[in-house]
Parts: structure tokens; C-alpha cells; sequence
């Protein structure tokens, strides 16, 4: 891995190795499915993608950048994960989604090449596997046009994250694979909020996403002390 990338050789070798399973409904990438109509209502509720130029970053296997190309949107999913994009493009030619395609590219590459290109950029769950999230945060404000919009969703870091997202998620109740998320790369909404005022974006609305192991019902809410989302704007 060239050491210019922004990316943890480990984090996509991790996600490399599961590739396979990304549409598999009950494999460790169910709770992705589950929670993606959620994400996709919120972000389409704020600023609709219909006949947008989208930008998904870290796309994995596709599954939000698949429902919003469904949407009408016109999306560009990037990774660096290549069996993971292998398995996106596999999924859109079997599912027959026109509008999607995918590219296997860092964003702050693709921000060089292609600034204020899009008009709506999603970063989901993806900036807590990166060593130097302030820079995908600047790279995706590079990438969205003026009056564009770009969402962001990670996990907070304090106790109650640890105990849920790790403890809970990863070794009692088995969603997730062990090793899946490290503490410490956990963003606090005051840092990410920093990192976006950094970059130029203005931060207009967050989001919480609570789950409920036993029912495995989510849904949004005001609670951002574990999983939440942002929506920012770039200045017109």
C-alpha cells in the first residue's frame, strides 16, 4: 500500500476476505441492509438524489449506492477494497441497476481529478476504519459542488459505544465479526464536527441510529452518543 494512501492495509484486507458475503441477507452484513432504508430516507428527505450526480465513499459491496442509483440517482460508488467493488459490480449487473457504477479510487485522489463535481456526497461508515478521517472530510468538501450536500455516519467514542458497538455487537450477540471496529478510532461528534468546519462544510442536521438487539428493530433519533449521522453543506 502506498504509504500516501489514506487507508489501513489490515481494515481492507478485512473487508477484502468478506466480500463474498456483502449481499448475503444474514451474513455480518445484515445490520448494513437492515439500517440502509433508514440511512437512505434521511438522506433523501434533506437533499432528494433524483437526477443527482451521487458520490458514495467506501461503498464496499454496494448496498447504499445500489438503493440510491434505485432512487435515480447517478452514482459513482468508490473504494479501495477491489473484491469488495468486484462484488458491486457483480450485484449491478445481476440486479440490472443502470445508473451505478464504481471505481476503485481513494477520495482524495478522485478530489484532485474531479473537484465540486457532485452534488451529493455519502461517506457512511467508513471514517472510522481510516487513519486520517480530517482528510476524507476534506476530500469529500473538495468533491461536492457549492450548495451540494455531504453526509457522513460513524460511531461515537465513550463508554456506552464500547460497551455496544464492540462488546455487545462484536462478542455477545455475534453481529458483526470480532475486530470488526478498534475503540480508538472512534469519532466523537465534536471532533467530526470540527473536521467538517475545517473543510468549509456547514453542519445543518444530525441523527442518531438506535437498535434494539431482541426485536432487531432500528430506527432514527435524537441519541447520537453511540451511532449517529451528519448532514453538511457546502456553502453556495
Amino acid at each position: 500500500m502506498n504509504e500516501h494512501v489514506n487507508a489501513d492495509p489490515a481494515e481492507l484486507a478485512k473487508f477484502s476476505e468478506l466480500a463474498h458475503r456483502w449481499w448475503d441477507l444474514e451474513s455480518e452484513f445484515r445490520p448494513l441492509h437492515e439500517i440502509n432504508p433508514l440511512r437512505l430516507a434521511w438522506i433523501d428527505g434533506i437533499a432528494p438524489v433524483a437526477d443527482r450526480r451521487v458520490l458514495d465513499v467506501g461503498c464496499g459491496g454496494g448496498i447504499l449506492a445500489d438503493s440510491m442509483a434505485r432512487s435515480g440517482a447517478d452514482v459513482l460508488g468508490i473504494d479501495l477494497a477491489d473484491k469488495a467493488l468486484k462484488v458491486a459490480q457483480l450485484h449491478a449487473l445481476e440486479a440490472s441497476t443502470s445508473g451505478v457504477k464504481y471505481r476503485e479510487v481513494s477520495v482524495e485522489v478522485l478530489a484532485a481529478e474531479q473537484p465540486a463535481s457532485f452534488d451529493v456526497v455519502t461517506c457512511m461508515e467508513m471514517l472510522e476504519h481510516v487513519p486520517q478521517p480530517a482528510s476524507v472530510v476534506k476530500a469529500c468538501a473538495d468533491l461536492v459542488k457549492p450548495g451540494g450536500w455531504v453526509f457522513f455516519s460513524t460511531i461515537n467514542r465513550n463508554a456506552k459505544a464500547f460497551m455496544l458497538a464492540i462488546l455487545g455487537a462484536e462478542y455477545v450477540l455475534g453481529m458483526l465479526p470480532r475486530g470488526t471496529h478498534e475503540y480508538q478510532k472512534f469519532i466523537k461528534p465534536s471532533e467530526l464536527a470540527a473536521h467538517c468546519r475545517s473543510a468549509g462544510l456547514d453542519l445543518r442536521h444530525t441523527r442518531g441510529l438506535e437498535h434494539n438487539p431482541l426485536t432487531r428493530r432500528y430506527w432514527l433519533s435524537a441519541d447520537t452518543s453511540v451511532n449517529y449521522m451528519f448532514a453538511t453543506r457546502k456553502p453556495g
